[in-house]
């Protein structure tokens, strides 16, 4: 069954928005636990996001992240000028 978008997208933002007092960037495992679905279905959601410009991707190389723009210590960093 395919997930409505609109519900993923606002559970997805809600559930990073809560845990974000602790950490700012998430493992897919952990936006596809938060959307309760299979990695497939929460990567299509998520890929969308991504190209909207509600979630932004994070890789250092060796690792993926992902986590709402503007959020966390790197961000201040990368709008330097």
């Amino acid at each position: 069954m395919a997930l409505d978008y609109e519900e993923s997208k606002t559970k997805l933002i809600d559930g990073l928005k809560k845990k974000s007092k602790m950490k700012t960037k998430f493992y897919f495992k952990d936006l596809a636990k938060i959307l309760e679905a299979k990695p497939r279905e929460a990567k299509k959601v998520v890929n969308r996001m991504i190209t909207e410009g509600e979630l932004e991707y994070w890789s250092s190389g060796s690792t993926s992240m992902y986590g709402i723009p503007g959020t966390g210590k790197q961000a201040a960093a990368e709008h330097e000028d």
